[in-house]
């Protein structure tokens, strides 16, 4: 894997439970750091994308109005409820 050097600031709490945790795991802190920020990138990727997934749906038309979603919900939740009482 290609990789690069990365210099950031953090609080001294955050540095000093990165060494708690470096300890513990017998994982140098570089490796911690580099695995919690490719997690949060992806994380955040994954919300911008799918923002911008759904902006392209209501542009296009692909959307459903609200109470039609909400009458689906109640007819799903009354059918539950319905299940439920002739099972009891």
């Amino acid at each position: 894997m290609d990789s690069t050097t990365m210099t950031i600031r953090v609080p001294v709490a955050v540095h000093e439970k990165l060494a708690r945790l470096s300890r513990g795991t017998k994982r140098s802190r570089s490796y911690l750091a580099a695995e919690a920020v490719s997690a949060y990138v992806d994380r955040e990727l994954a919300i911008i994308e799918g923002i911008q997934q759904g902006l392209a749906d209501v542009s296009a038309g692909r959307v459903t109005p609200h109470d039609e979603v909400i009458a689906e919900l109640h007819a799903v939740i009354d059918a539950a409820e319905r299940k439920k009482a002739a099972q009891g």
